[in-house]
């Protein structure tokens, strides 16, 4: 398990200058640092108006977060529901907006956005698993954005919701990342 934690966030914590000072080879304080990120990227975004369980607290590697969903069971992923049309083109506008937010706002790239880290709950999506999430600053940041892109619209396309102004959206959260 620590091996594969430490090969997991390799490529999200190299270049990030909060780890710089910490040896790869130390695992206890590589996780206790990973949960420091995934809380303050989720107050970040939280602040931001970035639809994220409220981050609540968290102490070594543990991080306490607001449950989404009822009675002990978690809110379904957006991938796990059958979705009519009028549905994914009214979730596609909440993840766009939030993702919007995340980039614009919050001056984060979650890294790791997809139908698997959406949830749905009350006809409300949440952006979940922030751990990964990277600032502007991040060498791989452009990369990240594109793939987080590339995955929401091959996802909702897929459900049919085509948004002939996709470039338009596209362009500008990239703008927000690069400033051009």
């Amino acid at each position: 398990m620590t091996a594969e934690f430490r090969k997991g966030i390799l490529k999200y914590i190299m270049g990030d200058r909060r780890f710089e000072h910490i040896p790869l080879g130390d695992i206890r304080r590589l996780m206790y640092e990973w949960t420091k990120k995934e809380f303050r990227n989720l107050k970040k975004m939280y602040n931001n108006d970035v639809s994220v369980p409220r981050p609540i607290a968290y102490r070594g590697n543990v991080l306490v977060m607001q449950f989404i969903g009822e009675n002990g069971v978690r809110a379904p992923l957006l991938h796990e529901l059958e979705l009519s049309p009028e549905e994914a083109e009214e979730y596609y506008y909440q993840v766009i907006e939030n993702l919007e937010h995340i980039v614009c706002k919050a001056k984060l790239v979650h890294a790791d956005l997809s139908e698997y880290n959406i949830m749905v709950w009350s006809d409300h999506i949440y952006i979940i698993d922030v751990s990964q999430a990277v600032t502007h600053e991040h060498p791989l940041a452009t990369e990240f954005l594109e793939r987080d892109l590339e995955n929401i619209y091959r996802y909702f396309n897929k459900l049919g919701v085509i948004d002939d102004s996709w470039d338009e959206i596209r362009r500008d959260i990239i703008s927000c990342l690069t400033g051009a």
